[in-house]
């Protein structure tokens, strides 16, 4: 072993290798196995910096009023196309419910459709004496399971109102009276928090080219047409504000709507996805936050604002929050783009109406937050009033005295339609395009592996392959070769969603096949086995959240490159691997997948002819199921924007050129087994079909769909 190839190996294994080391410790004589856990966050690192780069480049050459106004107008069709499109503006049908008094206010219990069907729920309080014209606060909650009466939240809309604003305070999807995935009580959810009401509907939307985000979006903005329908609000005084979540949402709604003249936020993902010193996966998080195909457009959260400048406009954050709640870039990332702003803000000739405010207060909307927030309000629509240092007096209602439905429900008072239903109903024809266009397929650029060593078992040998499938991204392989070699029987390449180092025994699945004369390759794909990714720093809690699948594959979807289409590059560096192998080139080969890896390996069957066989184990039967399901079961990682706008997993196998594909235990998306005679009607275009009641996944199981 070489200097340069002792240096490697030290990079491979870690720290406590030096150079120091080098030049004392005897070469070590095994494998300088890679560090594969580094694969797939160096893989979306790089995609990431690139795209932060390109965005810094851009706005670096804006100087002058045209520049920046381009780029304000750029930013708000970008949004829009990046998020599904601006909805049509159907009837608002608003009405007041109920109503109550309280010294210096009133509360009307408001109900509007912000789509045909789809109630809003909100509270509006107007103060008193009623005066013939009042600015008003449009206020956004943040992720709060009672919504608009979450004690906080209220303060903050009591005090606007003694202050002399009309605030409004509507449920967000998911919240107070809107929860659409109820537990027996009806009014509380049955998911584990408000986050997964949110994403549990996103994440089946963008299956047929809509997104939670325009859902959230088009909510504000019909809050913003109910206030403007009140004689007694002044048009050109309409501002909004919200903490953590309702400020992430009211930057998406300054970033649409016109009316809105100023904004306060408080603890919004004020975070950059592609920013400096990018941590993978990135600080993905609730669906309407995330963004897709954000960084390939050059487009990222801070670009929400561009459009709103050169408005009033406050951020604020807690300070705690960059290791306390968010990601440790969350107020590098916010200040430096802060500082972009800035310079639009002085290019437009009104660096006066931005404002950075912060708390050393953990992530809440606490006294001095709301403080601020009274105050910048007072400045930019009530110049002639006086700050104040104190809030007024304020007094939490119950929540029940708040509800604007008899039931503290929509769907249950005022059968409203839910997310999952609307979303079902796009459900339609498909044009199709490219599998490969879909799933932006990473290519290797050839056919190559490396035998990192060869060992024996008994009647077997035994390769380690590195596998080359993607920029800094390897794919980890055993390789299990029958001695001597029998010349007929074909290679079959494995992939199990457990990984490539469960049964690899002696006198388990794959020694047991390859006794049998069969070359067995079992590889890791991205996410999984010896690929899934390393923890990364900053705040544990944060940490440990954000590296499972489901983050990992926002992450991808975010950095236009879905997790399946990088799960499908793998396995096809895997079969071009294979066929390269000499003692493999000339046998037939079969792909076999398990579970959620079967969506990937379906895709690879209709891309690579070298795949003369497909046996598919307990895999998903279609996308359009789980459109159809409320309480799907499938994982994320398969999960491509807009795939039912132009194929689904019928179509994709019937492109296979497989001589023979054997569909055995098929699930729908609730994860329920479907008969094969359903499964066979639903795959009737697909040659060579075989399809079979139980997912078996044993030698003999295996060895049958090889060979028969």
């Amino acid at each position: 072993m070489n200097r340069r190839q002792w240096l490697r190996l030290g990079t491979a294994l870690g720290p406590g290798l030096s150079l120091h080391a080098w030049q004392e410790t005897p070469p070590y004589p095994g494998v300088a196995y890679r560090n594969y856990a580094h694969c797939l966050p160096a893989y979306l690192r790089e995609i990431a910096v690139a795209a932060h780069k390109r965005r810094s480049d851009d706005l670096a050459k804006i100087t002058s009023v045209e520049g920046m106004t381009e780029r304000r107008r750029w930013a708000r069709q970008k949004f829009w196309s990046l998020i599904g499109g601006q909805p049509d503006r159907g009837p608002l049908n608003a009405r007041i419910t109920g109503t109550f008094g309280r010294p210096g206010y009133r509360v009307d219990k408001v109900v509007f459709e912000s789509r045909p069907g789809f109630h809003v729920t909100g509270n509006l309080y107007v103060p008193s004496p009623q005066r013939r014209t009042m600015p008003a606060v449009l206020v956004q909650m943040g992720h709060a399971p009672n919504g608009k009466a979450y004690p906080s939240y209220q303060r903050l809309c009591q005090a606007l109102a003694k202050l002399g604003f009309v605030a409004f305070g509507f449920d967000p999807m998911g919240q107070g009276e809107r929860v659409y995935y109820p537990d027996s009580s009806g009014k509380r959810s049955r998911l584990p928090s408000v986050d997964d009401e949110h994403s549990n509907a996103g994440r089946q939307m963008l299956l047929t080219g809509d997104t939670a985000t325009r859902l959230q979006t088009w909510d504000a903005v019909r809050a913003i047409d109910y206030l403007h329908s009140l004689s007694f609000v002044d048009r050109t005084r309409v501002g909004t504000t919200g903490q953590s979540g309702g400020a992430t949402n009211s930057m998406l709604l300054v970033a649409v709507d016109d009316r809105v003249q100023a904004a306060a936020l408080s603890s919004a993902i004020n975070e950059n996805y592609a920013c400096a010193n990018f941590n993978s996966p990135g600080s993905t998080d609730d669906a309407e936050q995330n963004f897709l195909d954000s960084a390939p457009n050059n487009f990222d959260r801070w670009d929400l604002l561009y459009p709103f400048a050169p408005k009033p406009l406050m951020i604020s954050v807690s300070d705690k929050d960059f290791f306390g709640t968010y990601s440790p870039q969350y107020i590098a990332s916010g200040w430096e783009e802060f500082q972009r702003l800035k310079k639009a803000y002085e290019i437009l000739g009104k660096s006066e109406n931005l404002t950075w405010a912060s708390t050393p207060l953990p992530h809440s909307l606490a006294y001095d937050s709301r403080l601020q927030i009274e105050n910048f309000f007072l400045r930019s629509f009530r110049p002639e009033s006086k700050s104040v240092a104190e809030e007024p007096v304020t007094q939490p209602e119950q929540e029940e005295a708040l509800l604007c439905t008899e039931s503290g429900s929509v769907v249950k008072t005022l059968g409203s339609v839910t997310p999952f239903q609307m979303n079902k109903r796009r459900l339609g024809r498909m044009t199709p395009v490219p599998l490969e266009r879909l799933l932006r397929l990473d290519r290797p650029p050839a056919a190559t592996y490396q035998t990192l060593r060869r060992t024996i078992s008994r009647g077997v040998d035994i390769e380690a392959l590195d596998i080359p499938s993607a920029p800094h991204v390897f794919v980890p392989a055993w390789l299990f070769v029958p001695r001597p070699v029998r010349a007929a029987r074909p290679t079959i390449v494995v992939l199990d969603s457990s990984g490539r180092n469960t049964d690899w025994h002696e006198g388990e699945l794959y020694q047991t096949l390859a006794q049998q004369g069969f070359c067995v390759c079992v590889p890791d794909v991205r996410g999984l086995g010896d690929l899934m990714p390393e923890m990364g720093p900053g705040n544990p809690r944060h940490a440990r959240s954000h590296n499972d699948e489901e983050a990992y594959a926002w992450a991808g979807l975010m950095l236009g490159k879905p997790m399946l289409g990088q799960r499908v590059s793998d396995i096809l560096a895997v079969v071009r691997a294979v066929k390269a192998h000499p003692a493999l080139q000339s046998r037939p080969l079969v792909l076999a997948a398990q579970g959620r890896l079967s969506v990937p390996a379906q895709c690879a069957a209709a891309l690579s002819p070298a795949i003369s066989r497909l046996l598919v184990a307990g895999g998903l039967t279609s996308f359009r199921s789980v459109v159809e399901t409320e309480n799907y079961g499938h994982a994320f990682a398969n999960f491509v924007p807009g795939i039912l706008e132009h194929t689904d997993l019928p179509e994709i196998t019937a492109q296979s050129q497989a001589r023979k594909v054997i569909l055995a235990g098929m699930l729908d998306g609730a994860g329920r087994r479907l008969p094969a005679e359903e499964v066979r009607r639903i795959y009737e275009r697909t040659r060579g079909l075989e399809v079979l009641d139980q997912a078996t996944w044993t030698a003999e199981s295996l060895a049958r769909a090889a060979t028969a």
